[in-house]
């Protein structure tokens, strides 16, 4: 294990990390906001004197393996966590550290799920901040780190670092330089980004609630500057935020095929119509559904129903309607959408339909296997035959996935919930969403959970992002010995 490379890395984020405050230190210090400026410069004082600490020596061995692209991945998010709460405690905007760091990772990880009561009261720098955690963590805290400082050398390490923290079944090459493919998918997530931006702007809406708002879009988060979340803004406003909730749910790759050209090897991806063909049934049968508690007034429920189900299966978690009362039927489909999430390879969270996919075709092919045991199958997604560590590695996942929602679930149930809070709380926060049922719900947020339930949530969350293996690592003394451990490729 190469301990002193992994510090030297996370002495690197940390300083990314100071250098990505300074435009909230500065909304705050221009906007006459003197105690969140001073929050916001104590931290990156703290920030920087770390990370010269950390990197004030390169190693000798640079050499980085799966086990140290573990390591550094969870290690890092965490850390960031811990530092990126300091502002909200500092400034007394929330004055418990243990709920600052709440909803530090939940901005991080994208889940969007909220301690506080009333956003409206923080500050603007307070809420810039807030809402850039998600554009930040949507690609990747590393994947930006390696996009524009490749450090590590040896057999596979960047790869080491990009399938320890990209989500989704396996991580691939789009070009052969990993450098060079971290680079392409952050130029392709800022270029979306100033798309919705400018939108947005078309559409009358103020350039504070614009930034903050793409911010959210882009790393599917949900955090808003207003409580009402998205309802208080135009109908047009609304229809541009559910475009880019379906955009940023797609896999990263498909843009890069179509920027190729590749139009038909991007349209034929069954990943993508597994996706697709999952949102617009449910969009069907949701409007159908809430027609009546709309009046019957089409339009109108179709264009509530899609925000909302865009904002689900994205795992965004913005709202534009209080869906808890909603018919039971568009509620327990919300619920569904919350485990499916997005799409592999994309800034959502959930189970990923790639997996979905993978599972539903070794599901038939063991079938067809039972029925004729001589009978040679495999398990083929776009045309290609999966390996079976592939196939593995899903089962795998789905397998943890359980037993860490299960365990959740029954710890977060001693604060006395409703089984509906308590169940829609853990699998919100283990797939990154931010609103549940109950009262977590979309009006609601996690302020009412004791300490030991934070902390389980937390961790979801984190496990949740980093789809389980890098935190499980951490807690899994065999990992730590020499010899080398490779990862499962789900």
């Amino acid at each position: 294990m190469n301990f002193k490379m992994v510090v030297y890395l996370i002495g690197h984020i940390l300083r990314l990390e100071a250098l990505f405050m300074v435009p909230a230190m500065a909304i705050s210090f221009f906007g006459k906001e003197p105690v969140s400026a001073r929050a916001f410069f104590i931290t990156i004082m703290v920030l920087l004197s770390v990370s010269l600490f950390a990197t004030f020596r390169k190693p000798k061995s640079r050499g980085f393996y799966t086990r140290e692209g573990f390591l550094v991945t969870a290690l890092a998010w965490m850390v960031m966590s811990l530092f990126g709460a300091l502002p909200f405690f500092i400034s007394g905007e929330i004055p418990n550290y243990l709920f600052a760091v709440f909803e530090t990772v939940s901005g991080l990880t994208t889940t969007g799920a909220s301690i506080l009561k009333d956003v409206e009261v923080m500050s603007k720098g307070m809420l810039y901040w807030r809402s850039f955690t998600h554009w930040l963590g949507g690609m990747g805290i590393l994947v930006f780190l390696l996009a524009i400082l490749p450090m590590t050398q040896g057999s596979g390490s960047t790869l080491h670092i990009m399938r320890a923290e990209s989500p989704g079944p396996e991580v691939g090459k789009l070009v052969p330089r990993l450098h060079q493919m971290a680079k392409i998918l952050y130029l392709i997530y800022c270029a979306l980004t100033v798309m919705q931006m400018v939108l947005l702007l078309l559409g009358d809406m103020p350039l504070f609630d614009t930034v903050c708002i793409t911010f959210g879009t882009a790393g599917t988060g949900g955090f808003g500057v207003l409580n009402s979340s998205c309802a208080d803004y135009s109908p047009y406003c609304q229809i541009v935020i559910t475009v880019f909730m379906m955009l940023f749910g797609v896999n990263f790759s498909i843009f890069y095929l179509l920027l190729m050209r590749e139009f038909s090897q991007a349209l034929l991806n069954q990943e993508l119509r597994v996706y697709l063909g999952i949102m617009l049934s449910a969009v069907i049968l949701v409007t159908v559904n809430i027609l009546p508690v709309y009046r019957s007034n089409l339009p109108e429920a179709l264009r509530y129903a899609s925000f909302q189900v865009a904002s689900i299966m994205t795992t965004t978690g913005f709202a534009t309607a209080d869906f808890n009362l909603w018919p039971q039927l568009s509620r327990s489909i919300m619920v569904v959408l919350m485990v499916l999430g997005a799409s592999a390879g994309s800034t959502g969270g959930g189970i990923k339909s790639a997996r979905v996919l993978i599972l539903f075709q070794s599901a038939k092919q063991s079938l067809r296997k039972m029925l004729n045991p001589r009978e040679v199958n495999v398990v083929k997604v776009d045309g290609k035959a999966l390996d079976d560590e592939v196939i593995e590695g899903v089962h795998v996942y789905m397998t943890i996935y359980c037993a860490v929602a299960a365990v959740s679930f029954l710890i977060v149930s001693l604060d006395n919930f409703s089984l509906e809070t308590n169940l829609t709380a853990v699998l919100s926060c283990l797939n990154n969403i931010g609103p549940g049922l109950g009262e977590v719900g979309p009006t609601g947020n996690f302020s009412g959970f004791s300490a030991g339930s934070t902390v389980v949530l937390i961790l979801n969350m984190l496990i949740g992002r980093l789809e389980i293996f890098p935190m499980l690592f951490l807690f899994a003394p065999s990992n730590w010995k020499r010899t080398r451990v490779l990862r499962p490729n789900v």
